[in-house]
């Protein structure tokens, strides 16, 4: 996944030397002042959380001392949280390791532009065309986030998985920092930020338009998880890679329906 992030200088490994025959520790990929690689790190979180302090020292080439530097100061602003890493994750023996990721007043402070203007215009819509105008908008929105996206041809595992990669990728473009992952017999989409949280939370239609729209494209039932607008760290869809027979038509539209009840995971709830 792509990671933005400015490199700093006072990260970098002590010690490290240079030239032929030497090993040299990582080179920081982010460079500047305290403050942009805070950024770095918040930006990692966003789009990769849950994520160990290793993996982000890895990944933006930073010493133990200056992740733990930043991820301290992130979770004493309340912007942070940490958690034990779920068994599947743990790789080898000894303790689990701790996994960091933004909470909701970090994610507040990334910025929603316009959320006003938005709600003002989503209401006013909603007094002019009722609540029908407001369904149609939003499933138009998401439509328009998927355009160019065929629905799967057949539902087997690797088509499923290979269109929810899809997905993830065109929301990302959208602003939602989206990604993938496999948990069991099953594929989840996670969605690390919501452009549109604060005005989603007034009108959850644009959730219920979003989980329609991957519905549609998949070609099977689809299950929300948990929902930034809900209070939780993440959008989490969960989508099965196995098509299970149904008794009724009620079972697949009742699957589809977003989270009604807030939850405290963290937003990857099949952990």
């Amino acid at each position: 996944m792509k990671t933005v992030g400015l490199p700093h200088d006072e990260d970098r490994g002590a010690g490290r030397r240079t030239g032929a025959g030497s090993v040299a520790a990582p080179t920081p990929l982010v460079t500047g002042g305290e403050g942009h690689t805070r950024a770095a790190v918040v930006q990692l979180l966003l789009e990769e959380g849950p994520i160990t302090a290793t993996a982000i020292g890895t990944k933006l080439g930073l010493t133990p001392a200056g992740v733990r530097r930043h991820l301290d100061a992130l979770i004493d602003s309340g912007q942070a949280r940490a958690g034990r890493s779920a068994p599947w994750q743990q790789k080898g023996r000894g303790r689990p390791a701790k996994q960091y990721q933004l909470t909701a007043v970090g994610r507040g402070r990334l910025g929603h532009a316009y959320d006003d203007l938005a709600g003002a215009a989503i209401r006013q819509l909603g007094e002019v065309g009722g609540e029908q105008a407001i369904v149609d908008f939003a499933r138009k929105r998401a439509r328009t986030i998927v355009e160019g996206i065929e629905p799967v041809a057949e539902h087997t595992p690797e088509t499923t998985t290979a269109k929810a990669d899809e997905i993830a990728e065109a929301f990302t473009d959208a602003g939602f920092a989206a990604s993938t992952r496999k948990v069991g017999a099953g594929v989840q989409i996670c969605q690390h930020h919501c452009p549109v949280a604060h005005v989603a939370e007034e009108f959850p239609q644009l959730c219920e338009a979003e989980l329609e729209a991957f519905r549609d494209l998949l070609g099977t039932h689809v299950q929300r998880l948990a929902t930034i607008a809900n209070g939780d760290c993440a959008c989490t869809t969960h989508v099965p890679l196995f098509v299970l027979p149904t008794t009724d038509n009620a079972s697949h539209k009742t699957a589809a329906q977003p989270a009604a009840v807030r939850t405290n995971d963290s937003g990857r709830s099949a952990e």
